[in-house]
């Protein structure tokens, strides 16, 4: 993945740099077996020619090649779910009850994290939260990115799907717009999971952590 600071005002980018540029390498890694994260921070007046895309290896799985495609960013406000304190959740229990039954909305699914890929903002963690701490300072490090399997699912679509994306809400449209759009990087790591990036913004050259989980 590459983003431009201009498209991602809320990313803070280190001094000097100007593109992110996300990197993994597609073989298997770790326990869970899952693709292995790399981010270097650019600037883009010092790229000089682009290389050719290598092709994949025939070996590896396809699903775990990102199809080529454009990013469009949009900027959202998201709140945390499994990461809400237990005394909060408890003290907002009666409101989501009340959300529940007066919409049909699930603070969970409809209004906290965004699900799918993300700059920023809260991991929508598929198992529990595991933030990874800085080895260099000991500081639990930020969240940077989350690359998931799929944009949203049955049930989350109903308020993430961005709105040029419900063109076609007609009982005839409706599959194609959702398969189309619930998965365009054709994505498919473990059962539908997901990598999390974070690093930390303490230490001067921002080591980076990270961690998969899936359903």
């Amino acid at each position: 993945m590459q983003v431009r600071r201009v498209d991602a005002p809320s990313v803070p980018f280190p001094e000097g740099t100007d593109l992110l540029q996300v990197l993994w390498c597609p073989y298997e890694h770790g326990e869970f077996c899952y693709p292995l994260p790399q981010v270097h921070w650019r600037d883009s007046g010092a790229v000089g020619d682009v290389l050719t895309t290598p092709a994949p290896a025939a070996e590896l799985p396809e699903d775990w090649y990102p199809a080529r495609c454009v990013v469009h960013p949009e900027q959202v406000t998201e709140y945390p779910s499994r990461d809400l304190p237990d005394e909060v959740h408890d003290a907002l229990k009666g409101r989501f009850d009340e959300l529940l039954a007066e919409t049909g909305l699930l603070y969970s699914y409809h209004l906290a994290e965004a699900p799918g890929i993300k700059l920023g903002g809260y991991p929508g963690w598929t198992q529990d939260p595991v933030w990874p701490d800085c080895e260099g300072c000991g500081n639990r490090m930020e969240h940077l990115l989350t690359v998931s399997s799929r944009e949203f699912d049955g049930e989350s679509w109903r308020t993430w799907l961005p709105e040029e994306d419900r063109a076609d809400e007609n009982e005839s449209g409706g599959r194609r717009w959702k398969d189309e759009a619930h998965n365009p990087a054709g994505l498919c790591l473990g059962d539908a999971g997901g990598v999390y990036v974070f690093e930390c913004r303490t230490c001067p050259d921002r080591p980076i952590g990270h961690w998969f989980d899936c359903s």
